[in-house]
């Protein structure tokens, strides 16, 4: 029986990655450009129209937050000709380009999803042909967002987490559930936070959604700041006089030491001289709250930025993207602390995992 359905149009666009690479005398490297990743998905060709672009093509170490601008750049230039997009991209910085791309795509009301593999698409363990038709599978989809599709998964583009560097189940959902799966080239969907990423739902309450927004404007000039015992206060006499924002790898809920090496009272001065200071935890899962412990209290609770449970990948875009909207430290931190894309969560307890 014939597919009925209408055609969908998707555009791939490349951004390099080790799904394109072959080898060097020095070492995998970017070669191959689109059309090789088309003819991995020609088979599809005959129920949708699939075209591609090449943006870059880089190891995605070598990624920038000025890349993201470009890459958000030619989804703009394209949006209105294309039912969905699908990014390939190396899998070392795709969670935080994935990020990016959630805050710098106002109103996306289309699927962008990123996806690449940890072997070449010419390797003979490849994933790439899969994790490929699992991506132009979702593209299809009546879904709004920015998505990483991997190993059969579809992760929230602000929750993503590579937590392995060899292994095809490289991404990780953190403190969110994942989107929805694929078994059998069947989509199965988690419900309890579909709604989220619906574009039917969305059509149904807005007869005129607004238009996609690009942001033009980021501001890169920051820094993480992992804690560790030992280290010297003075780092932050430093860095403030240096950068625009910091953030801040805390201990556990929160935690960051008052003792005889102060660090508190290095964010108090960096936070009083207008610095963007966000807080977060080393921790993976279940977030920050400073109101538990002394050393958490300690805080100019008033005026750090509270990550919640965000995780840092998404932190770092955030932040440059607050920083580049924001007239003063006040509205960076109200722009930074309102959930976009599902980023933060206060009642986690309204989901169900798979």
């Amino acid at each position: 029986m014939q597919d009925s359905s209408p055609k969908r149009k998707i555009l791939v666009l490349a951004t390099g990655g080790t799904i394109v690479c072959s080898e060097t005398d020095s070492g995998l490297k970017p070669h191959y450009t689109v059309e090789k990743l088309l003819e991995v998905l020609k088979p599809a060709t005959k129920r949708h129209v699939v075209r591609g672009k090449t943006v870059m093509n880089i190891d995605s170490s070598n990624m920038t937050p000025r890349n993201w601008l470009v890459i958000a750049q030619a989804i703009e230039e394209e949006y209105n000709s294309y039912d969905g997009f699908v990014i390939t991209h190396g899998t070392d910085t795709m969670a935080y380009t994935a990020s990016a791309l959630s805050y710098l795509l106002e109103h996306l009301n289309k699927p962008v999803i990123l996806t690449g593999s940890q072997y070449s698409l010419i390797d003979s363990r490849t994933d790439a042909v899969q994790n490929l038709n699992d991506a132009l599978l979702f593209a299809c989809e009546e879904l709004r967002g920015v998505f990483i599709a991997f190993d059969g998964k579809l992760i929230n583009g602000t929750r993503a987490i590579k937590t392995k560097t060899r292994s095809y189940d490289a991404f990780n959902s953190v403190n969110f559930p994942v989107v929805a799966v694929v078994k059998h080239n069947r989509i199965h969907y988690n419900r309890s936070v579909f709604r989220l990423f619906s574009r039917p739902d969305i059509q149904e309450t807005e007869d005129n959604p607004p238009a996609l927004k690009v942001c033009r404007e980021i501001e890169d000039n920051i820094i993480v700041i992992k804690l560790f015992p030992g280290l010297n206060p003075s780092i932050f006499d430093y860095l403030g006089k240096q950068v625009k924002g910091i953030i801040i790898e805390g201990y556990g809920i929160g935690g960051v030491s008052s003792g005889i090496l102060d660090l508190s009272s290095k964010v108090r001065q960096l936070t009083d001289a207008g610095l963007a200071v966000v807080v977060t935890t080393q921790c993976l899962e279940e977030g920050v709250d400073f109101n538990i412990y002394e050393v958490g209290k300690l805080l100019p609770l008033d005026k750090i930025i509270y990550a919640k449970d965000m995780n840092t990948e998404a932190i770092v875009p955030k932040l440059m993207w607050a920083l580049a909207r924001g007239k003063n430290p006040a509205e960076v931190k109200s722009l930074f602390e309102t959930a976009v894309n599902g980023d933060i969560q206060d009642h986690p307890e309204t989901y169900y995992y798979f």
